[in-house]
């Protein structure tokens, strides 16, 4: 008996024997994150008697930070299988989104001031979850493709 093969697609995680695929931050952007927050935090205490740039850096750091923080609670912004996609919901939390209920998956781009943005839209009607390349650690036309696949056929038709 043949040894049953399973997609190479990367960076689908675990799960892919249970055909789920997950897609989660890439680690440099997070990384890049917290030593930002710690160079704002010695900033802030390097200009401990100049109060307005003490502040500056001091919501800098905590802002950067939370964001690191974020990453490492929440590192999968979105999965799927054939019963509907996992998407991330507020700070680190995650909502299900049934397939039945996904009216369009796509990946748009935006040109403004020289710089071109790509974003996957996962468009429900009543909300619209928007992904960047940084979120999911993967070309976004590969993670469409791939949504597209675990699509159930009776719902693809929407």
């Amino acid at each position: 008996m043949a040894a049953p093969t399973y997609p190479t697609r990367r960076p689908c995680h675990a799960g892919e024997m249970t055909g789920t695929q997950r897609w989660r931050v890439a680690p440099v952007p997070t990384l890049a994150k917290f030593a930002g927050a710690l160079f704002l935090a010695l900033l802030a205490v390097l200009s401990w008697d100049e109060r307005e740039w003490l502040l500056l850096c001091s919501v800098g750091a905590l802002a950067l930070g939370v964001y690191g923080l974020r990453d490492v609670l929440a590192p999968v912004r979105l999965s799927a299988d054939s019963a509907g996609v996992t998407v991330i919901n507020g700070f680190a939390g995650h909502r299900h989104i049934p397939w039945h209920e996904v009216e369009r998956v796509t990946v748009t781009e935006r040109r403004s001031h020289g710089l071109r943005t790509e974003l996957l839209e996962i468009d429900t009607g009543e909300s619209l979850h928007l992904f960047s390349r940084h979120d999911l650690g993967a070309p976004l036309q590969e993670v469409e493709e791939a949504l597209r696949e675990l699509r159930p056929a009776a719902d693809r038709e929407r």
